[in-house]
């Protein structure tokens, strides 16, 4: 879903970066779409691409000579949920394939923009070199003192008990994912990562150049989604919820954008063992999401075939993550819009949460963001995702009114930027080419990974128990937040890695 960014971090061969940058007209973005922004998908020639659904949960024989009779080409199928994908330039081709025997529906896809791809990035002083040899994990790196997103949901308490998430597999679905950051490296599964958008590979995304010499402000949604999950105990920069899990990068957007066709086939690819030709992964993140009108045309066909996805990775013991969305809509009292990936089958749907006024003493770290869809139809768990309530809004030439603060670093110094950044969460990036950055970046993209890495916590500690295990743990160990029970805004609670574990 839609997130926030405000400043980045660099780091390069262990040398600080940039200077502190007011904030300007940049200031915090958080809504996401209410309706979708899409269009239908253009292959090359002009040929339009298609989802081909088949009545049961297997592609029908002879499919692709069917395909090509009716004036088209089968691209890809996934056998495994009855899913097939095809391009054609005939505009009867999707009423002639759906009268096949065996083909339930043939629906035009869409490029959806699952992401905003205008991140705003602003250099912060620091100096991202950490010390080595701390008393307890996590406490020699760089930014642990402002990680209140890790303290939140008891992390440190939880490493203490023995927890790292070592040996569990977290696929994260998203853009291009820099498998080579600091934070990072040795973390990911390279061999089993995969990119389901043609000419990119797994780590790359929309090229860019930073300034001076361009404008690039991306700061790769991917690697901030993993870091989250798993950045590594290594004296520098941040940890991760999860510092021993292994990470896969599944690409399905660019930009932020992409096909229904990629974000499918990367679930199905993610939940697939490796024996299989899969991933093999035993949790799936996905920080993307968009609103669609329930009757629209060509959604609800296309959300059943995602729903398919999620309900074969639930078979295969796969847990998904998925963020509910920015847009601050009650789900509960709005019949006529669905939120997907968050409201497929057997998907754990999670709001943010985060402190308001963390640099100036805040310690309740769990007020609901002012941007978090709600509603305990969709929303199952709360977890720290930032927020930006301090944010004064104003338009240049006037100054900024935004006050500093500054908060240690370690082993010594200070991180100053705007106090309201700090209430927003930390975690690596990428700035174009440039590869050991972090990032302040706030929305339930970020929330997503934080739970996601609390169920690779339980995996490690009680073994592939299946979706329904880690939900069923989660259910009893995450914090009653709100009114008792199900709650419009934390669900059945914020995470608590730490409960997870004993």
């Amino acid at each position: 879903m839609r997130f926030l960014t405000v400043t980045s971090i660099s780091l390069i061969g262990g040398l600080a970066l940039a200077s502190c940058v007011d904030q300007g007209a940049l200031g915090p973005r958080s809504s996401a779409p209410t309706s979708i922004s899409a269009s239908s998908v253009a292959a090359a020639g002009g040929a339009s691409s298609y989802v081909i659904q088949s009545t049961g949960n297997a592609v029908p024989a002879g499919l692709a000579d069917a395909v090509r009779a009716a004036g088209g080409t089968l691209t890809s199928t996934l056998p495994q949920i009855g899913v097939a994908f095809a391009v054609s330039s005939d505009a009867g081709f999707a009423a002639r394939v759906a009268k096949l025997a065996g083909v339930s529906s043939v629906t035009a896809d869409m490029v959806v923009q699952w992401v905003d791809p205008k991140e705003a990035a602003i250099p912060l002083d620091a100096d991202a070199s950490g010390v080595v040899g701390g008393t307890s994990l996590g406490s020699d790196e760089t930014f642990f003192n402002i990680q209140w997103a890790v303290k939140a949901v008891h992390a440190p308490e939880a490493w203490d008990a023995g927890a790292r998430g070592a040996g569990v597999r977290v696929a994260v679905i998203d853009g291009g994912l820099n498998n080579l950051h600091i934070d990072l490296n040795g973390s990911v599964d390279v061999a089993h990562s995969a990119s389901f958008v043609q000419n990119f590979a797994f780590n790359q995304d929309v090229p860019c150049t930073p300034p001076p010499g361009g404008t690039c402000t991306t700061f790769s949604h991917a690697t901030h989604v993993a870091g989250i999950v798993a950045a590594r105990d290594n004296g520098v920069g941040t940890i991760g919820i999860a510092p021993g899990a292994t990470i896969i990068g599944v690409k399905a957007l660019n930009g932020g954008s992409g096909t229904f066709e990629a974000v499918i086939r990367g679930i199905v690819y993610a939940a697939t063992p490796i024996a299989q030709g899969g991933a093999g992964a035993d949790i799936i993140n996905m920080s993307l999401g968009a609103i669609f009108p329930r009757q629209g045309v060509g959604a609800a066909q296309l959300a059943v075939a995602l729903g398919k996805a999620t309900t074969y990775a639930y078979q295969q013991g796969v847990t998904v993550f998925a963020a509910a969305g920015n847009a601050a809509v009650d789900f509960d009292h709005t019949a006529n819009i669905i939120d997907l990936p968050a409201q497929s089958p057997h998907v754990l749907a999670i709001s943010a949460l985060a402190p308001e006024g963390f640099a100036l003493g805040a310690t309740d770290y769990d007020d609901p963001a002012s941007y978090t869809d709600f509603g305990q139809s969709v929303i199952d768990f709360g977890a720290p995702g930032g927020d930006f309530r301090l944010f004064i809004p104003f338009t240049p030439p006037a100054p900024n009114p935004n006050p500093n603060c500054s908060l240690p670093r370690i082993p010594t110094g200070l991180i100053t930027a705007p106090c309201y950044v700090f209430d927003y969460v930390i975690s690596p990036g990428s700035l174009g080419p440039v590869n050991n950055v972090y990032f302040f970046a706030a929305g339930t993209s970020m929330a997503t990974p934080a739970a996601a890495a609390v169920g690779a916590l339980i995996i490690e500690k009680y073994g592939r128990i299946g979706p329904a295990g880690v939900a069923a743990v989660l259910r009893h160990s995450s914090d009653d937040l709100g009114k008792p029970g199900n709650d419009d805004f934390y669900g059945l609670g914020r995470v608590n890695a730490l409960n997870a574990v004993q």
